[in-house]
Protein backbone atom coordinates (compact mmCIF):
# COMPACT_ATOMS: atom_id res chain seq x y z
CA UNK A 1 0.00 0.00 0.00
CA UNK A 2 1.07 3.67 -0.64
CA UNK A 3 1.40 5.94 2.53
CA UNK A 4 0.60 9.46 2.35
CA UNK A 5 -0.51 12.34 4.96
CA UNK A 6 -3.55 13.12 3.12
CA UNK A 7 -5.13 14.48 5.88
CA UNK A 8 -7.58 16.67 4.34
CA UNK A 9 -9.23 16.49 0.87
CA UNK A 10 -12.65 17.06 -0.88
CA UNK A 11 -15.10 14.95 -1.86
CA UNK A 12 -17.89 16.52 -3.51
CA UNK A 13 -18.64 19.98 -2.66
CA UNK A 14 -17.25 18.47 1.31
CA UNK A 15 -13.76 18.45 3.11
CA UNK A 16 -12.97 15.39 4.34
CA UNK A 17 -10.62 14.79 7.60
CA UNK A 18 -8.28 11.62 7.88
CA UNK A 19 -7.31 11.42 11.45
CA UNK A 20 -6.53 7.87 11.63
CA UNK A 21 -6.31 4.40 10.15
CA UNK A 22 -7.46 2.48 13.01
CA UNK A 23 -10.72 1.10 13.10
CA UNK A 24 -12.42 -1.24 15.45
CA UNK A 25 -13.96 -3.17 12.61
CA UNK A 26 -13.11 -5.22 9.73
CA UNK A 27 -16.44 -4.64 7.47
CA UNK A 28 -16.83 -7.45 4.33
CA UNK A 29 -17.29 -4.46 1.99
CA UNK A 30 -14.68 -1.89 2.98
CA UNK A 31 -13.76 0.26 0.41
CA UNK A 32 -10.00 0.19 1.61
CA UNK A 33 -9.61 -3.43 0.72
CA UNK A 34 -9.66 -2.74 -2.82
CA UNK A 35 -8.78 1.34 -3.27
CA UNK A 36 -6.32 3.84 -1.61
CA UNK A 37 -8.22 6.62 -2.42
CA UNK A 38 -11.45 8.58 -2.11
CA UNK A 39 -12.54 11.87 -4.27
CA UNK A 40 -9.89 14.19 -4.69
CA UNK A 41 -7.12 12.61 -2.48
CA UNK A 42 -3.67 10.73 -2.46
CA UNK A 43 -3.03 7.43 -0.65
CA UNK A 44 -5.41 7.75 2.22
CA UNK A 45 -3.02 4.95 4.20
CA UNK A 46 -1.95 7.91 7.00
CA UNK A 47 2.07 7.65 7.66
CA UNK A 48 1.21 8.00 10.80
CA UNK A 49 -1.67 9.99 12.94
CA UNK A 50 -1.88 13.78 12.64
CA UNK A 51 -1.46 15.67 15.99
CA UNK A 52 -3.62 18.73 16.12
CA UNK A 53 -1.02 21.03 14.50
CA UNK A 54 -0.77 18.98 11.50
CA UNK A 55 -4.33 18.85 11.28
CA UNK A 56 -4.93 22.37 11.52
CA UNK A 57 -2.33 23.01 8.85
CA UNK A 58 -4.10 20.98 6.62
CA UNK A 59 -7.50 22.48 7.19
CA UNK A 60 -5.33 26.08 6.40
CA UNK A 61 -3.84 24.94 3.26
CA UNK A 62 -8.11 24.70 1.56
CA UNK A 63 -9.89 27.54 1.26
CA UNK A 64 -12.82 26.60 3.54
CA UNK A 65 -15.28 28.98 1.49
CA UNK A 66 -15.47 26.34 -1.04
CA UNK A 67 -16.91 23.88 1.51
CA UNK A 68 -20.23 23.34 2.31
CA UNK A 69 -19.24 20.81 5.05
CA UNK A 70 -16.55 19.62 7.22
CA UNK A 71 -16.89 15.53 7.63
CA UNK A 72 -14.44 13.37 9.59
CA UNK A 73 -14.39 10.30 7.62
CA UNK A 74 -11.04 8.82 6.32
CA UNK A 75 -9.63 4.74 6.25
CA UNK A 76 -10.25 4.19 10.02
CA UNK A 77 -12.71 5.02 12.28
CA UNK A 78 -12.95 8.97 13.48
CA UNK A 79 -13.70 8.39 17.40
CA UNK A 80 -10.69 6.44 17.61
CA UNK A 81 -8.77 9.80 17.33
CA UNK A 82 -11.76 11.19 19.30
CA UNK A 83 -9.88 13.33 21.56
CA UNK A 84 -8.07 15.05 18.87
CA UNK A 85 -11.30 15.00 16.70
CA UNK A 86 -13.35 17.52 19.19
CA UNK A 87 -10.74 19.62 19.57
CA UNK A 88 -10.06 20.02 15.89
CA UNK A 89 -14.30 20.71 15.60
CA UNK A 90 -13.58 23.26 18.47
CA UNK A 91 -11.57 24.92 16.13
CA UNK A 92 -13.50 24.65 13.03
CA UNK A 93 -16.44 25.88 14.74
CA UNK A 94 -14.44 29.27 16.23
CA UNK A 95 -12.50 29.90 12.78
CA UNK A 96 -14.99 28.35 10.19
CA UNK A 97 -18.15 27.48 11.75
CA UNK A 98 -18.86 25.43 9.37
CA UNK A 99 -20.81 22.33 9.57
CA UNK A 100 -19.83 19.66 10.92
CA UNK A 101 -20.58 15.78 10.43
CA UNK A 102 -18.74 12.41 11.65
CA UNK A 103 -19.01 9.37 9.42
CA UNK A 104 -19.11 6.45 11.79
CA UNK A 105 -19.62 2.64 12.89
CA UNK A 106 -21.41 4.04 16.40
CA UNK A 107 -18.45 2.56 18.57
CA UNK A 108 -17.05 5.37 19.87
CA UNK A 109 -18.34 4.42 23.58
CA UNK A 110 -16.51 0.56 23.52
CA UNK A 111 -13.79 2.47 21.83
CA UNK A 112 -13.31 5.50 24.28
CA UNK A 113 -14.54 3.63 27.10
CA UNK A 114 -16.83 6.09 28.02
CA UNK A 115 -20.12 7.80 26.90
CA UNK A 116 -18.51 10.27 24.44
CA UNK A 117 -21.76 11.52 22.92
CA UNK A 118 -22.11 14.69 25.29
CA UNK A 119 -18.57 15.91 24.31
CA UNK A 120 -20.27 16.27 20.75
CA UNK A 121 -22.52 18.76 22.29
CA UNK A 122 -22.87 22.63 19.86
CA UNK A 123 -19.42 20.95 17.92
CA UNK A 124 -20.73 18.17 16.07
CA UNK A 125 -23.88 18.80 13.83
CA UNK A 126 -24.69 15.41 11.82
CA UNK A 127 -23.67 11.47 12.76
CA UNK A 128 -24.25 9.39 10.44
CA UNK A 129 -24.03 5.87 12.01
CA UNK A 130 -23.25 2.67 9.85
CA UNK A 131 -26.71 0.81 10.41
CA UNK A 132 -26.02 -1.77 7.66
CA UNK A 133 -29.09 -4.28 8.86
CA UNK A 134 -31.79 -5.30 11.00
CA UNK A 135 -30.22 -7.96 12.14
CA UNK A 136 -27.75 -8.36 14.52
CA UNK A 137 -26.05 -11.90 13.98
CA UNK A 138 -25.89 -10.64 10.26
CA UNK A 139 -24.06 -7.28 11.46
CA UNK A 140 -21.73 -9.19 13.64
CA UNK A 141 -21.16 -10.91 10.06
CA UNK A 142 -20.48 -7.99 8.11
CA UNK A 143 -18.72 -5.57 10.02
CA UNK A 144 -16.46 -8.34 12.06
CA UNK A 145 -15.76 -6.12 14.82
CA UNK A 146 -13.38 -6.68 17.78
CA UNK A 147 -16.40 -6.38 20.20
CA UNK A 148 -18.31 -8.85 19.22
CA UNK A 149 -21.85 -9.29 19.80
CA UNK A 150 -21.75 -6.39 22.54
CA UNK A 151 -20.97 -4.20 19.02
CA UNK A 152 -24.21 -3.86 17.53
CA UNK A 153 -26.52 -3.17 20.48
CA UNK A 154 -23.54 -0.32 21.67
CA UNK A 155 -24.11 1.13 18.03
CA UNK A 156 -28.01 1.55 18.79
CA UNK A 157 -27.66 2.87 22.36
CA UNK A 158 -25.06 5.59 20.92
CA UNK A 159 -27.33 6.27 18.48
CA UNK A 160 -30.29 6.78 20.71
CA UNK A 161 -28.22 9.08 23.40
CA UNK A 162 -26.59 10.82 20.53
CA UNK A 163 -29.67 12.33 19.92
CA UNK A 164 -29.60 14.37 22.76
CA UNK A 165 -26.59 16.50 21.80
CA UNK A 166 -26.88 15.98 17.92
CA UNK A 167 -29.40 18.36 16.03
CA UNK A 168 -29.05 15.19 13.46
CA UNK A 169 -28.61 11.47 14.19
CA UNK A 170 -28.95 9.26 11.11
CA UNK A 171 -28.71 5.58 10.34
CA UNK A 172 -27.34 4.35 7.29
CA UNK A 173 -27.85 1.36 5.27
CA UNK A 174 -26.63 0.68 1.61
CA UNK A 175 -28.80 0.35 -1.36
CA UNK A 176 -29.29 -3.14 -2.90
CA UNK A 177 -28.07 -5.11 -0.03
CA UNK A 178 -30.90 -5.15 1.82
CA UNK A 179 -34.76 -6.45 0.77
CA UNK A 180 -37.35 -3.86 1.30
CA UNK A 181 -38.44 -6.13 4.08
CA UNK A 182 -35.15 -5.52 5.42
CA UNK A 183 -35.10 -1.43 4.79
CA UNK A 184 -38.85 -1.32 6.36
CA UNK A 185 -37.21 -3.27 9.97
CA UNK A 186 -34.38 -0.57 9.77
CA UNK A 187 -37.04 2.27 9.62
CA UNK A 188 -38.83 0.73 12.51
CA UNK A 189 -35.79 0.44 14.29
CA UNK A 190 -34.41 4.39 13.56
CA UNK A 191 -38.19 5.72 14.90
CA UNK A 192 -38.13 3.91 17.78
CA UNK A 193 -34.47 5.51 18.25
CA UNK A 194 -36.25 8.67 17.61
CA UNK A 195 -33.29 9.20 14.77
CA UNK A 196 -33.37 9.41 10.73
CA UNK A 197 -33.01 6.37 8.66
CA UNK A 198 -31.36 6.98 4.86
CA UNK A 199 -30.26 4.41 2.46
CA UNK A 200 -27.48 5.51 0.29
CA UNK A 201 -25.52 5.32 -2.93
CA UNK A 202 -23.24 2.45 -2.83
CA UNK A 203 -19.69 4.06 -3.39
CA UNK A 204 -17.87 1.15 -4.72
Amino acid sequence: MNKSMCIAYKVHNNLYINLTNRCSCACVFCLRQTMDKVGESDSLWLEHEPDYDEVVEALNNHNMDDYDEVVFCGFGEPTEQFDLLIRVAKFIKKNYNKPIRINTNGQGNLINGRNIEPEMKGLIDTLSISLNTPDADRYNELVRSKFGKAAYYAMLDFAKEAANYVPNVVLTTVDTTLTKEEEAKCAEICKNLGVTYRIRPWEG
